[in-house]
């Protein structure tokens, strides 16, 4: 069967339950930087000849004894940047699904949500074969052919090179010119240090969200007798014997560390951080996550709103995004394929914390 007929029917099941349970919630609003024709308004001016009446701000023009117009802000869509890591270390799950399903749903989300206002959404996908870029444009049939590429991405077979996420970042703030909302959907296993520079400079220019994809054997190694786990990234195996309580706290303390280490790294970037787990119900996840948002960038002061002549870019808001702009980041580890016999574990070669299961 080609790909292409067999993305179809669970792209259309995604977009039904996206549709079904998110429509309405994330369309958020989002402002230009330059005054024209648009429905917010700005500041308030000093009449000058020529200006349209219609526009006089009557209540500032009875406070100051002088007329006075109100000036807009324009309206302008807003470009939606996603970069999804689809390398070997998320052809892993043990749970509902296995974490590159649940990237995709979550790039799914952003995308279907995004392009009922409008908006462009474009992609970078990080795989086995490098870095492939797809523009960004409107409209369903382009979402669903860039929904269609990700679904049908291959899978990084054991021991092939792969570029580090680092090297995906600084492509993407490269490119990507227009200010916007970027999310960044990723496992986020690479060494903090080398992907937290480039995408603290994504953050200066752009909203960034960074969705941080987990599997629940990530964090805690079953006592299921002796399991022989691959990292994928590699090749290498080893055999493990999770009967051992001591190496079993240990692997726990180790993932606890990471993940803490992850969240510390995205939080100094200025990301807005998002953890997804493929044992949990994400739609739920991700829609108590823009409750917050929101919530925050209620109680969070007003920015004094500026008309500002000549600009180009778009300024923009989102229900993903909020003014403290907070949480996680860090290490590389790879997902796990287990020939035990029962469930896989994680990943011992570069595994939580940087220590061997």
């Amino acid at each position: 069967m080609r790909p292409y007929l067999a993305a179809e029917p669970a792209l259309r099941r995604l977009e039904l339950i996206v549709t079904r349970r998110l429509d309405g919630l994330l369309q958020g609003e989002h402002l230009g930087l330059v005054p024209g024709q648009g429905s917010e308004p700005a500041e308030a001016r000093p009449y000058q000849a020529g200006d349209d009446v219609r526009r006089i701000d009557w209540n500032v023009t009875a406070r100051t004894a002088a007329p006075h117009v109100r000036d807009l802000v324009v309206d302008r869509e807003l470009e939606v940047w996603t970069l999804l890591d689809a390398t070997a270390s998320m052809d892993f799950g043990t749970a509902k699904m296995e974490k590159r399903e649940l990237a995709l749903a979550a790039v799914a989300a952003v995308g279907f949500l995004t392009q009922r206002t409008g908006n462009r959404i474009g992609a970078h996908l990080l795989h086995g074969g490098g870095v492939r870029r797809l523009p960004a444009r409107t409209g369903r049939p382009h979402l669903m052919a860039l929904l269609q590429e990700m679904f049908g991405l291959p899978r990084t077979s054991p021991g092939v090179a792969e570029p580090p996420l680092a090297a995906a970042l600084e492509q993407l703030g490269r490119v990507v010119r227009r200010r916007g909302l970027v999310v960044v959907v990723s496992d986020f296993l690479d060494d903090p240090r080398s992907w937290e520079g480039p995408l603290r400079r994504l953050g200066v220019r752009h909203q960034v969200l960074a969705v941080e994809v987990v599997d629940p054997r990530e964090l805690a190694l079953p006592d299921v007798g002796v399991l022989t786990l691959i990292d994928p990234e590699s090749g290498r195996r080893r055999e493990v014997s999770t009967g051992d309580a001591r190496l079993r706290l240990r692997y726990a303390e180790a993932a606890a560390a990471q993940r803490a280490a992850i969240s510390a790294a995205l939080r100094g970037t200025g990301a807005t951080h998002l953890r997804l787990r493929t044992d949990g119900d994400w739609v739920r996840d991700l829609v108590e996550h823009v409750l917050r948002q929101r919530r925050l960038a209620r109680l969070a002061p007003a920015p004094r709103a500026t008309a500002v002549r000549g600009g180009s870019d778009g300024d923009t808001t989102s229900g993903f995004s909020s003014p403290d702009r907070s949480e996680g980041r860090g290490p590389r580890g790879s997902g796990v394929v287990s020939e035990g016999p029962a469930a896989p574990g994680r990943p011992w070669g570069r595994g939580p914390g940087g220590e061997a299961a």
